[in-house]
């Protein structure tokens, strides 16, 4: 598979990350912390929420401890992807390292629904999350950098994550042979919505989710 090929499957991340990953940038300029920070943080953090955690948390200025704390239980949800991907993962070379390490919710989305040959499958997922890695940095850098010499009104920026995500959901629905676990999702979610506390919601509706599925994971694939 061609890089071309497979920086045009990239390209609904690429539109989402550079801005929200600017408003990320802008926000980091807010709060008077240096541009570089940008960088670094999105090379080596690389999670987009936790990132914005990590800014609120250091305004409030919170021990490393509990930044550290909070980024992991914001992240858990991770866990699941990875153990989604295992499979997918364990003939591969010591490059698997940074495919676990650079999954986020889009790149695991837009991997689930990739369609790559198994030969090139390595390359292929290991250029997907190299070039979403780099599409994150570049937003980042570049709205710290603006932040700092223009004036910027970027309310309402961070919701293009969250349309990017569904954009992705719907392409895996649609390439997906089983439909079923996107129902129990979708219904789970309102669920938690309406009866889990909102700082627990997330977790409780993933631990519930994947509970469901594993449960009733061969009655789906029965198509029962």
């Amino acid at each position: 598979m061609h890089f071309f090929a497979i920086f045009k499957l990239t390209i609904p991340v690429l539109m989402g990350y550079i801005p929200l990953g600017m408003a990320f940038g802008l926000l980091l300029s807010k709060l008077l912390i240096p541009w570089y920070y940008a960088f670094f943080m999105s090379l080596f953090i690389f999670a987009g929420s936790g990132q914005f955690l990590a800014l609120t948390l250091f305004a409030s200025q919170a021990t490393i401890l509990e930044i550290a704390i909070a980024t992991f239980l914001l992240n858990l949800r991770h866990t699941f992807y990875g153990l989604s991907m295992i499979s997918a993962f364990k003939n591969f070379s010591w490059k698997k390292h940074y495919l676990i390490f650079g999954l986020t919710d889009e790149t695991f989305a837009l991997l689930k629904t990739s369609d790559v040959e198994e030969t090139h499958r390595e390359r292929a997922y290991l250029i997907i999350t190299f070039l979403n890695q780099c599409y994150w940095i570049i937003g980042s850098v570049v709205g710290a950098v603006l932040g700092n010499v223009l004036p910027f009104n970027y309310e309402g920026i961070e919701f293009s994550l969250t349309a990017l995500f569904v954009v992705l959901s719907i392409e895996l629905y649609k390439k997906s042979r089983l439909h079923q676990p996107f129902f129990v999702a979708l219904i789970i979610g309102l669920f938690g919505m309406m009866f889990f506390p909102p700082q627990k919601m997330l977790i409780l509706s993933l631990c519930l989710a994947a509970f469901v599925l594993i449960v009733f994971k061969r009655s789906m694939e029965n198509g029962k």
